[in-house]
């Protein structure tokens, strides 16, 4: 096997059940899962009958670069939600993928090179998505992980990176917003990213799955937005992902896109073509209906701002908890160890969560998801409200 395997951390969800064991919650309140960030809300109609209509098509197999309808309705997408225009090329810029999770860890395998006198890094901010640190260590990466707290506005301090580190720096990932932080990242840090990129000669890949999850203050911006505002119309170095999962509702749809620079795409899909990943042909069809509406996903927006809108009075008196700028979670600082608040939550109300711990890493600063939780916002509306009075009860117990 792989020696590499023997360097992965647990998953966060096996801790976590590693963690309930034993537990006995009351039986008469009702499991509410808020865990996993697993979208519960119904799938838009119109692309459950998309697929419907187009199981026919499973007699042939897809091609790896996907439709050119499929493309051309991602890139139609990436104009219109981030002003870029036509500057996405769908023939050069633009991959359909299974999902963002295959292809951020499929990307790195493609990236990273370890033919060098010196460890390559990927760099990542911490906490962070565990797909990050995976697809770094198998591929020969060291992982560097760049701690977001309240004190940074939960941002990673480029600046305090040394030199020699961004010199043996391949790969920086970005989540934006950030996952779970729900932080946006600005065109200002952005651009900051990208001339570093260009004085170090490394690779951005910027995870932007929750890209259509904000409030109204705070907008996120792409990476391919800054790009082409320092006039890298190539989008230069740059590589963004993105997925209907948390913008349609359609997380077993497996259904998402990368695109960015032609120059990483072109050997990307090189990869692709022997990693035997192609998307099926009626999830295509599928997507291409979700991407080309953009009206339900202002609606799947708005029932998230109804649960924060729901949620955070009930929570406020006795939590240390705010709005975040992006995504669906929030992540309190529940000022106390962060499994035994979890643990207890779960065996006192029924109700599951995740340390933060478990979604970062111990640095000489520290863990800087420690004494926080992640708590999902994806049941619905009523289901949300009634998890709030219960950690609330639990609290004020």
């Amino acid at each position: 096997m792989n020696d590499r395997l023997a360097q992965l951390t647990a998953y966060p969800f096996e801790r976590l059940a590693r963690l309930k064991a034993g537990q006995l919650p009351p039986v008469e309140l009702p499991h509410i899962a808020m865990s996993i960030g697993e979208p519960k809300h119904a799938p838009p109609a119109f692309v459950v009958e998309a697929l419907r209509q187009n199981f026919g098509k499973l007699d042939s197999y897809p091609v790896t670069a996907g439709l050119p309808e499929t493309r051309a309705a991602c890139a139609g997408w990436m104009g219109r939600r981030f002003g870029l225009g036509a500057r996405v090329n769908p023939d050069t810029m633009v991959l359909p993928v299974n999902g963002t999770r295959e292809a951020l860890f499929s990307f790195v395998q493609a990236v990273v090179s370890t033919a060098g006198a010196s460890r390559p890094v990927v760099a990542m901010p911490n906490p962070f998505y565990q797909i990050y640190e995976g697809a770094a260590l198998l591929a020969g990466a060291e992982p560097v992980f760049l701690n977001t707290t309240a004190d940074n506005r939960f941002q990673p301090d480029l600046d305090s990176v040394p030199a020699e580190t961004w010199q043996r720096c391949q790969l920086l990932f970005l989540c934006n917003p950030g996952n779970p932080t729900g932080a946006v990242l600005s065109l200002d840090f952005l651009r900051q990213a990208l001339e570093l990129a260009e004085r170090y000669d490394f690779v951005i890949a910027s995870d932007e799955c929750y890209a259509e999850l904000y409030g109204d203050a705070r907008r996120p911006p792409s990476l391919l937005q800054a790009a082409a505002g320092l006039g890298r119309d190539s989008f230069q170095r740059c590589v963004t992902f993105h997925s209907l999962s948390k913008r349609s509702s359609v997380p077993g749809l497996r259904s998402g896109f990368v695109a960015g620079d032609p120059a990483l795409i072109k050997p990307y899909l090189l990869y692709r073509t022997y990693h035997g990943c192609a998307m099926p042909i009626p999830t295509q069809l599928a997507s291409i209906a979700a991407w080309n509406d953009d009206q339900h996903a202002a609606v799947n927006r708005a029932l998230y701002r109804e649960k924060f809108a729901r949620v955070l009075p009930i929570l406020a008196p006795v939590l240390d908890v705010t709005e975040p700028d992006g995504g669906f979670y929030l992540w309190p600082d529940v000022r106390r160890d962060d499994e035994e608040f979890t643990r207890e939550l779960f065996a006192r109300q029924n109700l599951t969560i995740l340390p933060g711990s478990y979604l970062a890493r111990d640095t000489p600063a520290g863990n800087p998801g420690r004494r926080r939780v992640r708590i999902s916002l994806v049941a619905s509306v009523d289901e949300c409200v009634t998890a709030a009075q219960r950690i609330r009860k639990f609290l004020e117990n």
